[in-house]
């Protein structure tokens, strides 16, 4: 089989490059997944680099973060004081299976595109209630819920020739109180299991994301801290089939890791939680 099927890259494409898709082509970010296998259904990469997007832009209505910002940008961030979740985006991007090497060049919306389970930026962006624009290849856009993005193990809504320009993170959820764990095998390891929770600072609510155990990302909205029969509840109403299953674990090891960390989680929030 010949694996050297890339014949061509759009190095300017237009503002708007989705109107020039076609069969076979593929966006080119960071291209750390891209390049690190073969990819014998592509013959073409269009460069989304040279679009020069704004990585990062925090302003009053919340963070605005491109697709194309790199994990060390994002890393590297200072947000404003009263972010009280900034935290999480170094605590996301630490969760990375990844060198200091691919972080400068791997992408915030390319793990996001990916849609892995264990893919950190899901993980952030669904725990801090982000949105998605995206842009179709008529040239039209839509904006979609994080959480509602990522449908399956390496599945997503994307159109052919659709793609992911930007992420927005509200400035209430950046605001919030958090507490999160995470489980691997190994120090530096993928992740089994990768959980945040966030409380409003003067409210009684509770949001709970969960995901790496779970094929998509499942996020748990209560108007009040529910007690902790309640959470286990709802953990247990899952679909069997949401619970991933691969070397990093077995469902019922990321159910039982599900409940216990939700409850911590739970417990640390309800007394106060972290800032």
């Amino acid at each position: 089989m010949d694996l050297n099927t890339i014949t061509d890259v759009v190095r300017r494409p237009p503002d708007r490059p989705g109107a020039q898709w076609r069969d076979g082509d593929a966006w080119l970010a960071g291209g750390t997944w891209l390049f690190s296998e073969p990819q014998p259904g592509l013959s073409r990469l269009v460069d989304l680099t040279a679009l020069g997007w704004d990585s990062l832009v925090p302003g009053d209505a919340g963070l605005e973060i491109g697709a194309t910002c790199t994990v060390r940008e994002l890393y590297a961030f200072a947000p404003p004081g009263d972010w009280l979740a900034d935290s999480l985006f170094a605590t996301s991007c630490e969760a990375f299976l990844a060198s200091f090497k691919v972080w400068n060049s791997a992408t915030v919306g390319g793990n996001i595109c990916m849609s892995l389970p264990a893919g950190p930026m899901i993980t952030m962006a669904v725990a801090l209630e982000a949105t998605y624009t995206l842009w179709a290849a008529d040239g039209s856009e839509r904006t979609v819920d994080a959480a509602d993005f990522v449908t399956g193990n390496h599945e997503n809504i994307l159109s052919p020739g659709e793609i992911l320009r930007r992420i927005d993170i509200p400035a209430g959820a950046l605001r919030k109180r958090h507490a999160h764990r995470r489980f691997t095998l190994t120090h530096l390891g993928r992740s089994t299991l990768f959980m945040i929770g966030t409380r409003s600072p003067d409210a009684d609510d509770l949001l709970l994301t969960i995901t790496a155990g779970t094929t998509r990302p499942i996020r748990f909205a209560f108007d009040a801290v529910p007690g902790a029969e309640t959470l286990q509840q709802s953990i247990d109403a899952l679909p069997e089939d949401v619970w991933f299953d691969d070397p990093n674990g077995t469902p019922d090891h990321r159910r039982h890791l599900a409940k216990h960390y939700a409850e911590e989680i739970r417990t640390e929030l309800a007394a106060g939680g972290r800032r």
